[in-house]
């Protein structure tokens, strides 16, 4: 029998201890990360048992009569141990919608984790959601990176590089405050120009967060006569790095200084990670690509990669 008890502070180090052990591991997931901004979110991220053992867990919050899995992050889905098979995944959906359904909820609102993300194979949920009726409601196109067997760069771009190591940019990996403020700033200055958004995270989060894990969370700037014109925030997983940010102003545009800073990320992991994830160049929800976003980042020797998001009613 799968029984379900909502996660709760007094159950931290089980629910971390799970997460780094499990096939499909994620720091994000730790709740070191998760709960930085659980003032924003309200969590009801649950716990999965197989008489008393713990066997799955799943980051949610709910909204307006709908759980989500999570809705403060970039992912969410069942986070399985390797032992997860189907059939356990079948019996872990049943009751997910049964406890759903006694919690009130109308509809399940379900973020697949990513393939590239898995240490081992992990899509028993993609089964149990079509087989439980839910319906596939958005397709986000990502741009993915073979670290290992990259495509070609075009000339134009390789051209860019060059200028940019002509015209002085130095990449560095920055870890102050002001530094993690000042990146912020432009991205902003970015996001507000063309899309009139300001970035998720503030400096001082992206500082707080860098400082509960170092070694996921990186700021790659570039700097030309130390001012800080283009970079970006990466995230580093056990076989994935994943630009969460990348800004640059006119000047950086113009000297090539972000297509330096991607290929300094690329020739720093390619021969530790398998995979560079350069995020969606799509709108949330919307049929709409941003066509030269995605030209961007395919420049790089990427192709597409989805990210899908499913929803169940009950």
């Amino acid at each position: 029998m799968i029984s379900i008890i909502r996660y709760s502070d007094d159950r931290v180090e089980e629910w971390n201890q799970f997460n780094k052990q499990s096939k499909n591991y994620m720091f994000m997931f730790d709740r070191k990360y998760m709960d930085y901004h659980r003032d924003r979110f309200k969590d009801h991220s649950l716990m999965f048992y197989n008489d008393d053992k713990l066997i799955s867990i799943l980051p949610m919050s709910e909204h307006e009569g709908m759980l989500i899995s999570h809705g403060g992050l970039t992912y969410g889905g069942f986070i399985t141990d390797k032992k997860m098979k189907q059939h356990t995944m079948n019996d872990c959906f049943d009751a997910l919608i049964i406890y759903a359904r006694k919690k009130g909820f109308k509809t399940i609102r379900y973020k697949c984790i990513p393939h590239i993300y898995h240490k081992q194979s992990a899509e028993e949920d993609k089964f149990a959601l079509f087989a439980n009726g839910a319906q596939l409601v958005t397709v986000d196109v990502s741009t993915y990176v073979n670290l290992s067997d990259p495509l070609k760069m075009p000339k134009g771009r390789k051209a860019q590089i060059s200028r940019a190591r002509r015209e002085g940019v130095v990449i560095e990996e920055l870890t102050e405050l002001q530094d993690f403020n000042r990146f912020i700033e432009l991205e902003n200055e970015v996001l507000t120009q063309r899309h009139n958004v300001q970035a998720v995270h503030t400096g001082e989060e992206l500082k707080l967060l860098h400082d509960r894990l170092p070694e996921n969370i990186h700021l790659f700037a570039a700097l030309k006569e130390g001012n800080l014109i283009a970079g970006t925030v990466v995230y580093e997983y056990d076989q994935v790095i994943h630009t969460q940010y990348m800004a640059a102003n006119d000047e950086a545009r113009t000297v090539g200084a972000l297509d330096l800073a991607v290929a300094t990320v690329i020739e720093k992991y390619k021969n530790t990670k398998k995979w560079l994830d350069f995020g969606i160049s799509t709108e949330h929800g919307k049929i709409y690509l941003n066509e030269g976003l995605c030209s961007q980042k395919e420049g790089f020797g990427g192709r597409t990669g989805v990210y899908e998001i499913w929803e169940l009613n009950l």
